[in-house]
């Protein structure tokens, strides 16, 4: 198991004697102590261990726990209160309330499959409305003027539309010259080739998940593209466990994804994260770039009177 150390949950009982406790009145909540609720309380992830498990349950969007991504992927940002953040795929915005709660930044918690609408109550409820902004918009159409950001954020998502050669360009240009893109997600430890390793099979089948990468291949996509000057690109150590116990929680009735992931034991599953700067100086093609319309009428055909 991980360095989760579960409580030695001590539940103190009644050892006065009879008389004494006749002799002592006690109240019951100074005799008896309710067990301390340890799901997601992880050592690791301290930040994180502060939100009550029901909240974080309760905003479950996928097959990570964000708020353990975002922990680990700002460990290595340097993310200055009032900063501005686009927080790309925030699912129920539970990484954006994170993001503002614990850095103080300013979050677009940007979506397209989940409700603007359902993120802003839980936004309100968690008391960050003057620093969360639920948006409904597509990671391929964003809404907003170039150089706005000085950070995109994405926690587990980015591999459903980052893969695309030319992405990483269109994204650029909404953040700042040397600002950040930053990513944490589902990944492998090395990129697997055919044939699929036996004990994935099953899993692989019912997954089909080619959009998972290393952490080594998303260096060389985002180097590729000359978009970016990458600083840092690796993988969780021991993050298997930490997914396996996420899915525990969450999916319990995925034994496909379960049994692949205990069999595996980390030799390829993994979180990976990849931080780059947008570099100084470029001149980023828009792809809502239009040719303006000059259509002058001509004869069809040569014959044509």
């Amino acid at each position: 198991m991980l360095n989760k150390q579960p409580s030695a949950v001590s539940v103190d009982t009644f050892t006065e004697s009879a008389d004494n406790f006749d002799s002592q009145p006690q109240s019951f909540s100074q005799e008896y102590q309710m067990p301390k609720d340890e799901r997601l309380s992880y050592p690791r992830f301290p930040r994180a261990s502060a939100y009550h498990p029901d909240w974080v349950l309760g905003g479950a969007s996928g097959g990570a726990n964000p708020l353990w991504l975002t922990e680990w992927l700002c460990e290595v940002l340097d993310l200055q209160p009032g900063v501005r953040v686009l927080d790309l795929g925030c699912g129920r915005a539970m990484s954006s309330i994170f993001l503002h709660r614990e850095f103080g930044v300013q979050v677009w918690a940007t979506d397209l499959w989940y409700s603007a609408s359902e993120n802003i109550q839980r936004i309100r409820d968690a008391g960050v409305e003057a620093g969360v902004y639920p948006i409904s918009a597509n990671a391929r159409s964003l809404p907003f003027s170039e150089e706005y950001f000085d950070a995109v954020i994405s926690i587990d998502s980015f591999m459903y539309y980052g893969t695309d050669e030319l992405y990483l360009s269109d994204l650029a240009r909404f953040v700042k010259p040397g600002g950040l893109i930053a990513i944490a997600q589902a990944g492998f430890v090395n990129e697997i080739e055919h044939p699929i390793p036996d004990h994935l099979s099953d899993w692989w089948a019912a997954e089909n998940p080619y959009i998972l990468h290393s952490a080594d291949w998303w260096r060389q996509h985002w180097e590729r593209s000359g978009v970016v000057d990458v600083t840092r690109t690796d993988t969780m150590p021991e993050g298997w466990q930490y997914w396996r116990d996420w899915i525990q929680l969450i999916a319990p009735e995925n034994e496909t994804e379960l049994t692949a992931l205990n069999a595996d034991a980390g030799r390829n599953f993994s979180y990976i994260r990849a931080i780059g700067r947008r570099r100084e100086g470029l001149q980023l093609f828009d792809p809502n770039f239009r040719i303006p319309a000059e259509y002058q009428q001509h004869p069809l055909l040569r014959n044509s009177q």
